[in-house]
């Protein structure tokens, strides 16, 4: 890493990120739980634990379909399902710059008790601080889950003939958030949710699960790219089955978006055995937010650790990690 500053590229889930994250935290950090990089860690304990952090810095804090009180709840607990936790626990430590509307802050505090109602997940601590600044609201998580016996989801775990599931529509929430910093009247709402229904119903009903991740910051290119790496595996992904919203492929059209590298918060990618893979994708569509789910793709062993988009007009295209600063302040 060259850079000598921290800059916005570093917050956005792409290269500068993964370069921040191996050459500062990892070298520091180095553990052999932590080295896994996964959505969140699973560790021995009465039983096997998930556990995993994150923090929420999304601007604006509201914004049409969310704010960034269900947006932190919603964040934590699809960390832990990627791992096939069931979440159950998560503490919350609010950061609140002099001069935030009291007003607002009940509204988030409101989403988030709401949304932890819907994940089945209990708020058990908290902390505040106050500090200068402009009248923005941050807010810091720590999620525990717990994972049954015999259940092992990891980003390694992807193999030849597994095929690749996205559980809904691309690109929501980035346009989202887009379009209100740009004030440009759209009727695209954010997809945050939590994804509790559609993952454990694939556990429960015994679906192979070989990986799950959730396309956040980076969109799909960022994740398959990295996912590819992880299991030394190639990836081959049919870009028109990739399922994208009319008005965000108009919204694309318009600023020059690729739908590939949008963030989300409320998508996960599947990758699991050939043969569970039709029983999958009903599952999902039949659970709640996984209506649009579409198999995209397959896992080969040709060019590992390299994706390739099979393009609508009939090329191949790699697709690399994102590259660049993204869309800042995304969540």
């Amino acid at each position: 890493m060259t850079d000598k500053l921290i800059t916005m590229a570093h917050g956005s889930g792409g290269r500068s990120t993964g370069e921040l994250i191996k050459e500062v935290f990892a070298q520091a950090f180095d553990n052999p739980v932590l080295d896994q990089m996964e959505d969140s860690a699973v560790v021995d304990g009465a039983g096997k634990i998930a556990m995993t952090t994150d923090s929420f810095v999304v601007t604006p804090s509201v914004y049409k379909g969310g704010d960034i009180g269900r947006l932190c709840i919603c964040g934590t607990v699809n960390d832990l399902l990627m791992r096939g936790a069931r979440p159950k626990y998560i503490t919350c430590g609010f950061i609140l710059e002099e001069g935030a509307d009291i007003e607002l802050l009940k509204k988030v505090v409101a989403s988030m008790a709401e949304t932890a109602r819907e994940a089945s997940v209990i708020i058990v601590a908290g902390d505040t601080k106050v500090v200068e600044g402009k009248g923005e609201i941050y807010i810091n998580t720590a999620g525990v889950g717990f994972v049954d016996e015999g259940v092992d989801i990891s980003s390694a775990n992807a193999c030849p003939g597994d095929l690749i599931i996205v559980s809904g529509n691309l690109g929501d929430h980035h346009a989202a958030i887009l379009s209100e910093r740009m004030s440009i009247a759209t009727s695209i709402e954010s997809d945050n949710a939590p994804l509790t229904d559609m993952t454990l119903k694939l556990i429960d009903n015994g679906i192979r699960i070989h990986t799950l991740r959730d396309i956040t910051r980076g969109g799909l290119g960022t994740v398959a790219k990295e996912l590819a790496e992880s299991s030394g595996t190639g990836f081959e992904i049919e870009e028109n089955s990739i399922p994208v919203n009319p008005m965000v492929k108009d919204f694309c059209a318009l600023l020059g978006l690729d739908p590939i590298y949008m963030g989300n918060e409320g998508k996960l990618l599947a990758i699991v055995d050939s043969e569970d893979a039709d029983r999958a994708l009903e599952i999902i569509r039949n659970s709640k937010y996984g209506e649009n789910a579409c198999i995209v793709g397959r896992v080969c062993a040709d060019h590992p650790g390299q994706v390739v988009l099979n393009t609508e007009i009939g090329g191949k295209r790699f697709i690399d990690i994102l590259q660049g600063q993204g869309l800042p302040r995304i969540c």
